[in-house]
Order: structure tokens, then C-alpha cells, then sequence
């Protein structure tokens, strides 16, 4: 009996009656707006080429709303049962690699950047099972120390979480809420774990500041000397630090348990080799963790992205594990959250509708795209492994199986994987790892996996699994969605194009789901195009709409009304406010006109190969000020009334 059941549960969104009379009498309404449109253009001299280009823009429009229809028509939601995974299989579970990208300390604070690797040490798994790797791109002797110290500070901390189950168990967030935390313990007992924690931030922070470590610090492991040659952000070795090795039994915490292991990695970089941004990272990271831990599953995270669910990892294997779909699904995507947001968010940055309907739309037909962060993947998929029936994991892979080598020895070999020049001549970044040559290596990656068979699916559960840092400012917005923006488009004129890569190979409304991101950049020129032009046509005179005492008003007032009633209806249901619905029409505007604008000339100038492809990392500074602030304040008022108000 036991056997027989799903370890998930597969449910539709509600609404759907009323979703599908929408739509369907929305394309009515568009369908009368383009017939009227066709059959009034105006004689030559009185206005034809401006009515021919609303035209142009209004089908434009029509398409891409079908286009975003394609997700909307059967979301689903997933359900895991952790309780059912325990009874079935008890400890008996698969070996998990975790990755973390990082790559400026000072764009990305190393005390921010642990915090985060810290909430992944400490899920409720067995820790002999867990295997963290934070990758370096800069290199940064700064990053090694923060995460050094995060080694020793883990022999605390984590003990302390799984002893009163505390949420969040990144200590940066644990510390800067306000809501009492430590009455789950003695009032000693969390001032002292909080007192280890602000001594170790106050000394990564003191470092960061002055940039260099003192030679007292640098005795204490083997590993800083891998600084003692002259090193840059772009023109470094490979190094590679085991700081907690998983299978040495003095590797224990305060209480006498074993430690995740603690992995610090910088690949190679050379001035003469291109790296491939976030992709080669990630590439190198499969790699290194082929020779220490290789675990049959990897999931990644980006650095300010800490866990919120100490369960999370339980969740994915359930939808691994299932005995029925189990086997069909590639990876698991959790959605992007954020902890930084204000209730009516006036820059539209929650991505409730996104996170809910869009993505729980693309599970109904083939599964979510991969977003780059909060997502497990199978190995073997990230290895090129195409899906066949007859497939089986061997979810027995991982640490325990690995003979007793030299932590010397796995080291030296993994620096030769982490070498600038091991992937020359290679399928790297083509047939294996993450995809090279566009900015959003990502999308093209998750796209492959779909056409090589794969399913995926989506998982959102009531407690966000992971929480990041949304943009805080305008600029920080824009420039977010420039970047998004002009990846997508770039992909879709490029050969990895959902319609032409997936033709035959994954459903057409799978297509179009990709499709919706691709489309995002050459919605600024119609958009533009409609709020210029009719009101440079009044100033001569010319209308371009039909009178208000006309019939043919109702369609575009029918189409105008419903459709926006629709999105705040959608909206509400996935818990955004009035405003915080207002806030995000407002900005979707000025994203087509500024971010999407801007990525649509910078993708046409690549093609003509007047640029290069850059990346741009997102500061994280302005967060760690902010949780600062927040644990100072917690903190004051945890010693002047005994609580933390």
C-alpha cells in the first residue's frame, strides 16, 4: 500500500472557467479591433502610413497576448509529501552537491556570501550527505578567509539550528528579524551564539575594509598560502581548499556530529582565455565535484539567494524519488523570493503572477524554464544524458562510495579540472555543462534539457524555499531588466530559438512559454510607437481611433477594461495589493521604454558586431547595510528588555 503512493501531488489552479471566458472573449474583442483596423485605412495624405503602423503595432500585440496565453490556460500547483519520503526511504537518500557563485567581495560582501553558505550547511539532512562549494571568480583571498571562517563558525551554528529548529538559518536573516526568535532557547544561549556571529562578521568586514589578512590569521590553515604569489580578479591559478572534509571523522560540530563538506573554489582565469562568465563557473564546479564528493544531485544558488526552508532538499527528492513520474523529471525549480520588498513594492519587483501562473503554467506543459538559481538538477543531465524509459539513477552515488584519498591529492587533481585551458577543444558548454555564448546561459540550458526529453517541475511551497536581494532602486531595476531582456532576445535570434530549437521536440505551447521572455526587448518598439504617434496625429487633426459614439469604440474599450480587470484579478489571487498591482503596470511601462528598449538596441549592435557580450554583477552592498541595521537594532533592544521587539 505504501508503495502505491505519489510522493506529490499534482493540483490545477482554480479559476479556470473564468480565465477561459475571458480569454476567449478577449480574442473576440481583438479580432473586431484588427477587422476595423483593416478595412478603415485612411486615403493617402490623411493619415494612412501613421494608421498602417497602429496596425503593425496592434497585431504585434494580439500575437505576443497569445503568445502569453499559451501558460495561463492550466497552471498547476505541486505538492510534496515530505512524510511519505520518510516512511518509504527513512535516511536511505541521495548525496546532495550544492554550488554558490560569487565573484567581486566587494560588489558581493563575503560576510553576506557565508551567511548564505551557512543556511545551506545547515538543512535538515544528513550532514554526511551535504557537500557545499562556494566558486570564486575573483579569486579573492578576501573570499577564502570570510568562508574560513565560516568553516569555524559552522561548529556552532548549526547545532543551534537543528537543536531548536530555528527559520530562517541564515544567520544574517536570523538575527535581523524582530519577532522573538530566542525564546526558542536560553536568553544566554542565543546572546552567545549572536556575539560569535557579529565577532566573525565584524572581523570578515574589518579585512574586506582594509583588504589584506594578517599573517597571524594566514598560519592557521595551508590554504592561504595559495595567495602568496601576486594574484588579480582576472589573472589568477586554480586553487581549490577543502575547509571541512565530510568523510574525516574529527570533522564534527560541538555536539559531536558530522559536518557538511566545506569546499572553496577560484578557477583558473587568464587574461588570453575567455572564461564564460557564471557558465564557466558553474562548469568548473560539476567538474571539481566530480573527484570529492559526486553526488547524484547538484543544486545551485546565487550567493545572496540563502535558504528560508530548512526542508527544502526534502521537498526536490520528492519529486525525484516518485516511483511513477520520478524517473521523467531533469530538475526541479523553486521560484525566486525576495526578503527585501516593501507590501505594495513600488517597483513591481515581487513576481507573484510570474512565480504562480506563468511558471505553474509552463509545469502543465513540459515543466518551468531553468532560472539559474534555486533549482536541484540530476548530474547526469548536466553531463548531456538524454531521457530513455529504460533509465535508472543510482541514487547511491556520492560520498560514502569514494575511496579514503589524500585530501592533498583530490585537491591537486581538482585544480587540473579547474584549469583555464581543460576545456579547449572540448563539448564543454555545447553538448555538456551550462551553455556558453549568451548572457542567459540559463534559459538555453533548461531549453536543452526539455528537447532532450527531460521533464521539469516547479515546486512552490507555502514557506519560500529560498530568499534573495530584489533591486532597491530604479536604476538597479532598470538595469536588471535590460540584462534579463537582452539575454532572452538574444536566444531568440539565435539558433537556440524556442520555435526552431523545439520544433519536434517539445509541445508548441512549450515553445511559446519560452518564447514570452524572448519577446520582451521588441515589445518597446510598438509600445513607443503607441504612445507617440496618436497624439502627434490629434495635433494635425487625425484620429486614430474610432469615435466614442461608434460601435467600434466597444472592442478596444472591451479589450482595454477586460484584460486589465483580469490582471488585477490575477494578481490579488496571488497576494500582491491594489497598489502593488498599480505599481507594476507603471513600471511595466517604463521597463518597455527604458530596459527593454535598451536591450533591444544592444542585442541588434552585437549581431552587427559592434559590442561584446559583458556581464554586469548586481552590488549586494546596500543589503548588507540593511541587515545590519536590522540585527543592530535587534540586538539593542534584545539587552535593554530581555526580548527582541
Amino acid at each position: 500500500m505504501e508503495r502505491s503512493r505519489r510522493l506529490f501531488e499534482t493540483e490545477t489552479h482554480g479559476g479556470r472557467a473564468v480565465y477561459r471566458l475571458h480569454a476567449v472573449t478577449v480574442a473576440a474583442g481583438i479580432l473586431l479591433l484588427l477587422y476595423y483596423r483593416a478595412t478603415r485605412v485612411p486615403a493617402a495624405g490623411e493619415g494612412r502610413a501613421a494608421w498602417l503602423g497602429m496596425l503593425a503595432a496592434e497585431l504585434w500585440y494580439a500575437a505576443y497576448w497569445a503568445v502569453t496565453q499559451s501558460v495561463r490556460w492550466s497552471p498547476l500547483r505541486r505538492r510534496p509529501f515530505r512524510d511519505r519520503l520518510a516512511a518509504r526511504y527513512g535516511e536511505r537518500l541521495p548525496c546532495v552537491d550544492i554550488f554558490v557563485c560569487t565573484a567581486d567581495p566587494h560588489s558581493e560582501p563575503p560576510s553576506l556570501v557565508i551567511s548564505t553558505v551557512l543556511s545551506l550547511m545547515a538543512y535538515n539532512y544528513p550532514a554526511e550527505k551535504i557537500s557545499v562549494y562556494l566558486s570564486d571568480d575573483g579569486g579573492s583571498i578576501l573570499t577564502f578567509y570570510a568562508l574560513w571562517e565560516a568553516s569555524l563558525f559552522a561548529k556552532h551554528w548549526i547545532p543551534f539550528c537543528k537543536r531548536y529548529n530555528i527559520e530562517p538559518r541564515s544567520p544574517a536573516a536570523y538575527f535581523s528579524e524582530s519577532d522573538g526568535h530566542q525564546d526558542l532557547c536560553s536568553p544566554e544561549e542565543w546572546s552567545l551564539i549572536r556575539e560569535m556571529y557579529e565577532a566573525m562578521t565584524e572581523r570578515i568586514d574589518t579585512a574586506v575594509l582594509s583588504g589584506k589578512i594578517s599573517e597571524e590569521v594566514k598560519a592557521n590553515d595551508k590554504g592561504f598560502h595559495e595567495w602568496d604569489q601576486e594574484n588579480t580578479s582576472k589573472n589568477h591559478q586554480a586553487t581549490v581548499q577543502i575547509l571541512i572534509e565530510g568523510k574525516d571523522k574529527n570533522a564534527n560540530d560541538d555536539e559531536g556530529n558530522v559536518l557538511p563538506t566545506l569546499v572553496y573554489m577560484a578557477r583558473e582565469k587568464r587574461p588570453q582565455h575567455h572564461h564564460n562568465f557564471k557558465a564557466g563557473a558553474m562548469n568548473a564546479l560539476i567538474r571539481v565535484s566530480s573527484v570529492i564528493s559526486n553526488s547524484p544531485i547538484i543544486m545551485n544558488v546565487d550567493c545572496d539567494m540563502y535558504s528560508n526552508n530548512c526542508d527544502t532538499i526534502r521537498d526536490a527528492l520528492c519529486f525525484f524519488l516518485d516511483e511513477e513520474m520520478g524517473h521523467k523529471i531533469g530538475f526541479v525549480q523553486f521560484p525566486q523570493n525576495y526578503n527585501n520588498l516593501t507590501k505594495n513594492n513600488i517597483y513591481g519587483n515581487s513576481h507573484q503572477v510570474t512565480n504562480q501562473v506563468l511558471m505553474g503554467g509552463m509545469d502543465s506543459v513540459g515543466g518551468p524554464m531553468y532560472v539559474g538559481t534555486g533549482c536541484f538538477h540530476r548530474r547526469e543531465i548536466l553531463c548531456g544524458r538524454r531521457f530513455t524509459e529504460d533509465y535508472k539513477e543510482d541514487w547511491d552515488g556520492g560520498i560514502k562510495d569514494k575511496t579514503q584519498e589524500n585530501i592533498d591529492e583530490i585537491e591537486e587533481k581538482a585544480k587540473s579540472l579547474a584549469a583555464s585551458t581543460y576545456e579547449h577543444d572540448t563539448q564543454w558548454g555545447d553538448e555538456i555543462g551550462i551553455k556558453y555564448g549568451y548572457p542567459a546561459e540559463d534559459i538555453i540550458t533548461g531549453l536543452e534539457i526539455h528537447c532532450r526529453g527531460w521533464k521539469s517541475v516547479h515546486s512552490n511551497p507555502p514557506r519560500p524555499a529560498f530568499l534573495g536581494v530584489a533591486p532597491t532602486t530604479l536604476a538597479q531595476t532598470l538595469l536588471q531588466h535590460k540584462r534579463w531582456s537582452e539575454g532572452s532576445f538574444s536566444i531568440f535570434l539565435s539558433k537556440y530559438c524556442p520555435f526552431m530549437f523545439g520544433h519536434g521536440k517539445i509541445k508548441l505551447r512549450h515553445q511559446m512559454g519560452y518564447s514570452i521572455y524572448g519577446l520582451w526587448a521588441p515589445n518597446s518598439i510598438p509600445t513607443l510607437y503607441y504612445v507617440i504617434i496618436p497624439s502627434l496625429a490629434l495635433l494635425k487633426g487625425i484620429s486614430l481611433f474610432p469615435e466614442i459614439t461608434s460601435p467600434w469604440i466597444t472592442p478596444f474599450i472591451y479589450v482595454l477594461c477586460v484584460k486589465n480587470m483580469y490582471s488585477l484579478y490575477e494578481a490579488l489571487s496571488c497576494g500582491d495589493t491594489l497598489k502593488g498591482w498599480w505599481n507594476e503596470q507603471r513600471m511595466w511601462m517604463v521597463r518597455r521604454i527604458t530596459s527593454y528598449l535598451y536591450g533591444l538596441t544592444d542585442t541588434v549592435r552585437k549581431l552587427l558586431g559592434l559590442s561584446k557580450m559583458t556581464f554586469a554583477v548586481t552590488s549586494k552592498v546596500q543589503l548588507q547595510v540593511h541587515l545590519a541595521h536590522n540585527t543592530h537594532y535587534c540586538v539593542t533592544q534584545h539587552q535593554n528588555d530581555g526580548a527582541c521587539l
